[in-house]
């Protein structure tokens, strides 16, 4: 239950076009700002500083333009612009050639077609610089039209693509015996969205038992999947099956986002696991950063008084 009411709280905090525009005017701002410990910025350079720095700690990246549910071709358009823009920052700095984007912010709102469109030249793109693209998975309302624009790239012969599956969805085995039949990369998660019950488990024991279950499935039958978690008990859970199943580390990898558990990443990472960071950057931060609030309850009160904070000063 406080689970739920927290993901409630931040989902109309997220909402509040006031504290949207106070957040996206004062809140990454200050080098100390506490929104800057999720978001590596708002410009490209920020996020390539950022992104280089984690690799020279041996870890991997994938960068990720925030942005969502734009309302105009012309947003969708600019949205592609910058991830193909993007492909040719990340070779030339000479990170990790992995990016991560939302269908909502091609135009999936505005209609199949555009988000198709607009996702096909920025894959074609990156193919041509081997950089891999990451379709994340956004509420259930756009689960089943993702993973259709998803497979719908798949069958035009476009492999430099995974997708995301969230283990609080009462489908995701469904969804994840699909991307395991195709050959896809799958990225689990638990996921941060608020669901209704017919949707999503809502206990935490139930969304871990779904996660560990379609972790192990992954293992064993999926390709190259990414374990995305910061649950210690989870990690441990899995390399522990890993090593039952003979599964080697090159088989998989762990990911979590960044700015959340950093001693465990440099841990695991020093243990000889492949280990990918999420770096998250642009303008359009507040709603992604409100997300990763509502999954730590003790932090509402906290970056209200942050954002406030911010304008008194």
């Amino acid at each position: 239950m406080v689970e739920a009411l927290s993901k409630a709280t931040f989902a109309a905090l997220a909402s509040s076009t006031i504290l949207k525009r106070l957040a996206s005017r004062y809140g990454l701002r200050r080098p100390d700002s506490f929104a800057r410990r999720f978001v590596a910025g708002e410009r490209l350079e920020d996020a390539i500083a950022v992104a280089q720095a984690i690799e020279r700690e041996g870890l991997l990246v994938s960068l990720d333009y925030l942005g969502e549910r734009v309302s105009t071709r012309d947003a969708a358009t600019a949205a592609t612009k910058t991830y193909q823009h993007l492909v040719g920052a990340v070779t030339a700095a000479g990170i990790s050639r992995n990016l991560s984007l939302k269908l909502t912010q091609l135009g999936l709102d505005i209609d199949r077609a555009t988000a198709i469109d607009n996702l096909r030249r920025i894959v074609e793109t990156a193919s041509t610089a081997d950089c891999f693209v990451r379709i994340d998975m956004e509420s259930s309302a756009y689960t089943d039209e993702t993973l259709d624009v998803f497979e719908t790239l798949w069958s035009l012969g476009c492999r430099n693509i995974g997708i995301v599956i969230q283990s609080y969805l009462r489908r995701s085995r469904e969804y994840v015996d699909r991307m395991n039949a195709l050959g896809a990369r799958v990225r689990l998660v638990k996921g941060a969205y608020r669901e209704p019950t017919d949707v999503a488990f809502q206990q935490k024991s139930e969304v871990d038992a779904a996660f560990v279950e379609l972790m192990q499935i992954l293992l064993i039958a999926g390709h190259y999947p990414a374990i995305a978690t910061h649950d210690e008990a989870i990690i441990e859970t899995t390399r522990r099956f890993a090593a039952d199943m003979q599964v080697g580390v090159d088989k998989y990898e762990f990911q979590m986002l960044y700015g959340v558990r950093r001693d465990l990443q440099k841990s695991l990472a020093a243990q000889g696991h492949p280990f990918r960071v999420y770096v998250p950057f642009g303008r359009e931060w507040y709603a992604y950063f409100m997300r990763r609030l509502g999954e730590r309850p003790a932090n509402v009160g906290f970056v209200v008084r942050n954002i406030l904070g911010e304008k008194a000063r």
